[in-house]
């Protein structure tokens, strides 16, 4: 393959789509993971009218579902030979509690669990020693939030099986907690790999108006008045995942937390920045995934 390859989530729309575009005219070879057919269709529309040469494959799949998670990731190593880039920003708000047919919270599984499942499957298939592994130097972008400072405490245990109901107000604490798992993970994911086959970095995009909080009454109303104002353009959050994806300067730092403001380090949220609870979220999130066949 001549082109460099890089596979990212959540590209129909907001961050991701921008981010996806700008792979493309950087040269990449880039692999889409959509669960709609018809917002697929219509971005690799785009991007081909953007880049006539444009080199882009589809998978489907629903990322909140740990099976299916895991066979989109089996899918994109029988595709491709090399993996240069995972991006991992699919995302989730959701303002009610949703469970979905594996027993999960919708947002915990699309924000999380299933971009854990994803990415290890790349880390390890095909054996021994997993497309992303094989292609070093590669890189993995996971998209945080600074959100992750209204998590509060942390649990790992109690919060990944967590399905009790909740309000508007409280769903911003939980959102940021699964941000915090984000940034917990990613932090010891860069302990457990050689950062010269591998790095794992995530970043702060900022508030962006984008689809992320569409479960919100009004949101497509505030989202065009933003946009007309100029208020959470989503450039410049895309701009961020671009940069760890593929800046030269971040070649070799893996662990690290990046603000959307000048790619400034930020440290991981005091109730998750400890290795002994980032190692428990780590031990307790396989453990549920065994559970559930999906590791």
């Amino acid at each position: 393959m001549s082109r460099p390859v890089a596979v990212i989530t959540g590209a129909t729309s907001g961050l991701g789509r921008i981010a996806a575009i700008e792979l493309v005219h950087r040269g990449y070879r880039v692999g889409v993971v959509a669960r709609s057919r018809a917002k697929a269709d219509a971005l690799l529309g785009e991007l081909r009218s953007v880049a006539g040469e444009a080199e882009v494959d589809v998978f489907h799949a629903d990322l909140g579902v740990m099976a299916q998670a895991r066979r989109v990731g089996e899918e994109i190593a029988a595709r491709y030979p090399r993996l240069d880039v995972l991006v991992n920003n699919a995302g989730l708000h959701a303002f009610s509690q949703r469970v979905t047919a594996e027993g999960l919270a919708e947002m915990t599984a699309v924000n999380y669990l299933g971009p854990f499942v994803l990415t290890r499957v790349l880390l390890e298939t095909p054996r021994p020693s997993g497309v992303l592994r094989a292609s070093g130097p590669a890189r993995i972008v996971n998209v945080a939030s600074e959100a992750a400072r209204q998590a509060g405490a942390v649990s790992p245990k109690t919060d990944l099986r967590r399905t009790d109901a909740y309000t508007r107000r409280e769903s911003m604490a939980l959102y940021g907690r699964t941000k915090l798992m984000t940034i917990m993970w990613t932090q010891e994911l860069a302990r457990r790999l050689n950062p010269a086959e591998t790095t794992v970095n995530c970043c702060d995009p900022g508030f962006n108006a984008t689809g992320l909080g569409r479960d919100l009454p009004g949101s497509a109303v505030l989202q065009r008045v933003l946009n007309t104002l100029g208020v959470g353009d989503p450039r410049k959050g895309a701009g961020i995942i671009v940069r760890l994806a593929t800046d030269p300067a971040f070649a070799h730092t893996s662990g690290g937390y990046f603000s959307v403001r000048d790619a400034r380090p930020l440290e991981c949220p005091e109730p998750g920045r400890g290795e002994s609870v980032q190692r428990e979220l780590w031990a307790e999130t396989v453990a549920l995934l065994d559970g559930l066949g999906s590791s």
